[in-house]
């Protein structure tokens, strides 16, 4: 074991601590602006709850966020992010690891960087002595590299430098060989945070409960792996405490034995999105509007309870209201994605001319795509490699297109990451990229993904509508939702020349109606098929939806129901501002598998 000299008092290092990270997290950028803006101006509070349910939901998440929306309205008590790992009244247990949930852009980070200022300037949390804050995409590129524990948060976190190696290799040492596992009689109080943990490309090991026995030495050089999984199963420091940020399809990557907490991030709630727009939008005349106008598009609205599409919703509908008054506003999704991209392309057809702003934006498309396939959000040299992007090339388009597609430094120059401002912009991007192959005859590079490269664009349709519903995480739902969408012709229209001038017959957009109406039922789930129904929406096809409220307000309810008759159906009774006392299911004639 290193010998370590006796250092200076812990609250010495916790001012300095506070001090280097308060000028880190004072300020930040938007993943959509170049400029930094402080955290407390733009900060609105986000919904959060605790709870006991940590499972897997195989929904997409923007349909997750439909069904959670609605516990918003129940007596859900919320959670303010300063009593994360505060006990309930008049319960003691002992709270070591608190996993927090969310889906992608709902303000995870942003919370970790609001409670870490608040830290910072005294506001809460003061009985935490040192907060150690990582992210996933810091350390992704030390896989395969060894450290010892204060090594390596000198390496990932700079502003701990100021606390030499040998202080924290003192304070670690001290709380490893006590023996205590509780952090309330612990002397030295630490919390450690793991950011992003579905970005994580390590390999913990914490899936299983088994425990091991054995102290480690926390001074000993180690792989990133190894250090992390020792932290989370309580191997080194047991008496630290853990806070880690995912979405849920990584939750299941972390042992329910070793979690005592989970929370769970929902986003802005109703009274929340309207503050969001009234301090982006001072003239109250116009920011009534813009609320009106989401309150009429259930998709709008729902979409909403994340942050970032308020900003991209704020950035078209602001667009919109000064250049085409009177005109029509987008309400379904794909409209809104799409006057985002025309918008984005249009403000740089100026300066970089039309063909090279085009050219970009494919280049995206097609990196969009491919790493979608892969499940990955964030993007290092290989990845970009494997798309066929160089990483001056990526610099390039993250600064063209801003608002788009951003570059994150990593510790040194060359460790550069690079990633879409929200995973429903890679989606969008990656179904422009679909109908790019499909309009310009370039079929063979979608071969390994349909398993042809010579089909009609209906069966190009179902053939994707197919994969998506045999996706186990449901991550391919948007993605074929504004795939659906770009077939409209208006939609093509707002995007220009990008996706080529193809014209879609008639009687093809009727054979895609068909054939999602005609899907066969046998192995989707009742959750899945409600993406069916959205796909027609996207198509302006209201058939369904019409058929069901003639069919909710008949008194004869002989006529069966399909499976998406029955998805329509439990959606619509789902998204009902009436609370039902009594849902009678005999009154409808169902299908078996509705």
């Amino acid at each position: 074991m290193v010998p370590v000299p006796e250092p200076q008092p812990i609250t010495y290092y916790q001012q300095m601590l506070q001090s280097n990270l308060q000028d880190q997290f004072v300020c930040v950028k938007p993943g959509w602006s170049e400029v930094d803006q402080h955290l407390d101006d733009i900060y609105t509070e986000l919904y959060i709850t605790a709870g006991p349910d940590s499972h897997i939901n195989t929904q997409h998440e923007v349909q997750k966020l439909e069904t959670t929306q609605q516990k918003q309205r129940s007596a859900e008590e919320p959670v303010k992010p300063s009593d994360l790992f505060k006990h309930p009244p008049g319960k003691y247990r002992r709270i070591r690891t608190v996993l927090t949930n969310g889906i992608a852009g709902i303000g995870k980070t942003v919370l970790v960087n609001k409670f870490v200022l608040d830290w910072t300037q005294q506001r809460s949390n003061q009985d935490v002595h040192l907060i150690f804050p990582f992210t996933f995409r810091r350390l992704n590129p030390l896989k395969g590299q060894t450290f010892t524990l204060s090594e390596l948060i000198h390496e990932c976190i700079p502003e701990t430098e100021s606390i030499s190696l040998e202080a924290l290799n003192y304070i670690f040492t001290h709380l490893q060989s006590s023996g205590n596992s509780n952090y309330d009689k612990s002397s030295f109080k630490l919390l450690f945070v793991f950011d992003g943990l579905d970005e994580s490309r390590l390999q913990l090991d914490c899936s299983t409960s088994e425990k091991e026995t054995g102290q480690r030495d926390v001074t000993e050089s180690t792989s990133v792996d190894e250090l992390l999984t020792n932290l989370i199963r309580g191997n080194l420091l047991r008496s630290a405490r853990i806070w880690i940020t995912t979405r849920p399809a990584a939750a299941n990557q972390i042992h329910g034995d070793f979690v005592e907490v989970v929370t769970e991030v929902r986003g802005f709630s109703d009274p929340q999105k309207e503050e969001y727009f009234r301090k982006r939008f001072r003239d109250e005349e116009q920011s009534k509007r813009i609320i009106s106008h989401i309150k009429t598009s259930r998709s709008l609205h729902i979409m909403c309870h994340i942050p970032v599409f308020c900003w991209i919703t704020a950035t078209v509908l602001e667009d919109l209201l000064e250049t085409r008054e009177g005109g029509e506003l987008p309400k379904t999704l794909t409209e809104m994605y799409a006057e985002f991209l025309g918008f984005q392309m249009d403000r740089t057809k100026d300066k970089y001319g039309p063909e090279q702003s085009s050219t970009y934006i494919k280049s995206l498309a097609k990196l969009a795509f491919e790493q979608l396939l892969k499940g990955n959000l964030i993007f290092y040299e290989e990845d970009l490699k494997e798309s066929g992007i160089d990483v001056s090339g990526a610099s390039v388009c993250s600064g063209v297109f801003t608002e788009i597609f951003k570059q994150e430094r990593g510790r040194k120059a060359k460790d550069k990451m690079f990633s879409f401002v929200h995973l429903s912009v890679q989606e969008f991007l990656a179904a422009v990229h679909m109908m790019l192959c499909y309009n310009k005859g370039r079929m063979e590079e979608l071969q390994n993904f349909l398993y042809t490269s010579n089909a009609a664009l209906d069966d190009v349709m179902s053939r994707t509508m197919k994969k998506s519903l045999q996706s186990p995480s449901g991550h391919l739902d948007l993605f074929v939702r504004f795939l659906h969408g770009l077939c409209v012709e208006s939609n093509q229209r707002i995007l220009g020349g990008l996706l080529g001038h193809t014209e879609i017959s008639p009687k093809t957009i009727q054979r895609i109606i068909y054939n999602l109406k005609d899907m066969n039922s046998d192995r989707i789930s009742p959750d899945r098929g409600i993406n069916i129904f959205h796909c027609l929406m996207e198509m302006n096809d209201h058939s369904v939806h019409r058929q069901i409220q003639q069919f909710m307000k008949s008194e004869n309810r002989s006529e069966r129901l399909s499976l998406i008759q029955c998805s329509a159906l439990a959606y619509m009774l789902q998204m009902s501002e009436e609370v039902l006392d009594e849902l009678d299911l005999n009154k409808y004639n169902t299908s078996e598998e509705g």
